[in-house]
């Protein structure tokens, strides 16, 4: 199946790493988010998320999705995404090499 990677930019980098100026909605977007991505991860889609430690580096979602059209609509459905916390751009993507 095609793969494809989509990098996120935080809208207000600062949240990156400064828990304290989160929200309870900015909690529950994150709630929702790890969820979307568990339930990706459990239905075999997602291959790797995660982001770098500090403001400077990505934080990307390596998945599998049948074309291009449905890999941005994957995409747009993330939480984050959809509800403005982050921009994001979609890319086609290959794993070359993936722990066993």
């Amino acid at each position: 199946m095609p793969q494809f990677i989509y990098n996120m930019t935080p809208v207000r980098p600062e949240m990156v790493d400064r828990p304290e100026l989160w929200t309870e909605a900015d909690n529950k977007r994150a709630e929702d988010h790890f969820a979307y991505l568990t339930k990706a991860t459990e239905e075999g889609r997602l291959i790797l998320a995660g982001r770098s430690l500090d403001v400077k580096g990505p934080a990307i979602v390596i998945f599998e999705a049948d074309d291009e059209v449905a890999a941005r609509v994957f995409m747009e459905g993330d939480p984050f995404v959809s509800q403005g916390f982050v921009t994001a751009e979609v890319y086609p993507f290959r794993v070359a090499l993936q722990q066993k």
